[in-house]
């Protein structure tokens, strides 16, 4: 199985390829990246490109894959709708067009948030934007794609947020993450990493997963 992720320096980028990196059945790890990367692995391989949204001049490279995991993610905080939507949506898009056609039977995998609005109509703009990119992707023709919702995520082995306050908040709240675990809206990034390379490999039957469901495949996952 050959894997092409994008986000890898990200938090749930980093958790993906650690699954990816571990699982035998992955031969192959390409990650697009602005900027070079510390990982060095048998199996990885990372192209730098400037414009991450324009494949043109690595097609060659990636042509054959069985899957895409595109795991970036960027906070609306502060953000027009339109600087929002060029990042989140436009250039997701600009993005899937080309690696379907480079592999018409590739799956991907898109991660959004809880609470992504697939009617595009409600008031939060991050939510309108993200089910757009969502139900544009669905329309696609690639041989599956699967939607994540995730609520909230707990770091493990190691990964790390970008984002300085979640860091904050991740160290203030460790001691209660045995409880949190048990909840149906937390998910571990060791549970979060292998359902997405599960959905990568076998894929499920639905197309949107919220919180409950992505917590009832990760431990059904484990059991196996």
């Amino acid at each position: 199985m050959k894997v092409i992720v994008y986000g890898v320096t990200g938090m749930i980028g980093q958790l993906a390829l650690r699954e990816c990196l571990l699982d035998p059945e992955v031969e192959k790890v390409i990650a697009i990246v602005r900027k070079s990367t510390n990982n060095k692995h048998p199996k990885y391989q990372e192209f730098v490109l400037s414009d991450i949204s324009d494949l043109s001049s690595i097609q060659g490279n990636v042509t054959g894959f069985d899957a895409c995991l595109y795991l970036i993610g960027v906070s609306s905080s502060g953000m027009s709708e339109a600087d929002y939507t060029r990042i989140t949506y436009e250039m997701t898009i600009k993005n899937a067009k080309q690696l379907v056609e480079f592999n018409p039977n590739m799956k991907i995998i898109y991660v959004s948030g809880m609470g992504a609005d697939s009617t595009e109509q409600g008031k939060e703009m991050w939510a309108r934007v993200e089910g757009k990119t969502e139900n544009t992707l669905l329309s696609m023709p690639f041989k599956a794609a699967y939607m994540l919702r995730p609520a909230a995520i707990l770091p493990m082995h190691g990964v790390r947020s970008k984002t300085a306050q979640y860091r904050i908040l991740y160290n203030i709240i460790k001691p209660i993450n045995p409880l949190l675990k048990r909840m149906k809206s937390v998910l571990t990034s060791e549970q979060l990493g292998q359902l997405i390379l599960h959905l990568a490999k076998s894929g499920t039957t639905k197309e949107v997963l919220e919180k409950e469901k992505l917590k009832e495949l990760a431990l059904s996952i484990q059991k196996k």
